[in-house]
């Protein structure tokens, strides 16, 4: 079955472009094209796509704020930053409001196509810096004040912060993949969040 991704950009060229990978890729279907925030935040919710390539510097409402919107309206929706700048201060606004990851607007067509299966498949794509940001944070730790997760469930979690998907998580540990779904289940329920990487930063940079 395709996956299905809907792309939120405010600049024609980029849309078209994007819009011509996903079509000529096998595997990979294109689910809508919004030009801005605004129009994605009306249509999306109607009929979700699997992943959303979003701009985060969009005109009117930003990037950053429409994800916001849409994780509130459709939680499991997966949502890619694409940016110009690896700028970490936006990329980290983002991901603390539930975006998996995020991509450089450089980054060949192939790679595209490849973190968007990623995060179809439960990964999150980002550079070693910000990825080193979140698992630096482990010096922060202060679990006084964090919501008790087993030692398991932290141990995943730990996993998830480095950027393992479920897959590489399965198999570091020794357990089938749907354990590995049910602990991030659990997880996300114990930490209130929507997505992996905002359970990563929750956690870990309390």
């Amino acid at each position: 079955m395709s996956i299905s991704i809907s792309i939120v950009e405010d600049e024609a060229r980029i849309r078209k472009q994007l819009a011509a990978l996903i079509g000529d890729a096998a595997g990979f279907r294109c689910a809508g094209v919004y030009p801005s925030g605004e129009a994605a935040l009306r249509e999306i919710p109607r009929q979700p796509p699997d992943v959303v390539l979003m701009d985060i510097n969009l005109g009117g409402m930003s990037g950053v704020e429409c994800t916001f919107r849409l994780k509130k309206l459709v939680p499991q929706l997966q949502i890619v930053m694409l940016t110009v700048y690896d700028d970490s201060e936006q990329i980290f606004k983002a991901l603390e409001v539930g975006a998996s990851g995020y991509l450089l607007k450089r980054t060949p067509p192939d790679e595209i196509l490849k973190a968007v299966n990623e995060v179809y498949h439960g990964g999150a794509p980002m550079s070693g810096y910000v990825a080193r940001q979140v698992v630096q944070s482990f010096a922060k730790l202060s679990r006084s004040d964090q919501p008790q997760l087993a030692p398991r469930e932290a141990e995943v979690l730990a996993l998830v912060a480095k950027g393992y998907i479920n897959k590489e998580i399965a198999d570091r540990l020794g357990i089938s993949l749907e354990t590995v779904r049910s602990y991030l289940k659990n997880i996300y329920e114990k930490l209130h969040v929507r997505s992996r990487t905002e359970a990563a930063m929750k956690f870990f940079n309390p």
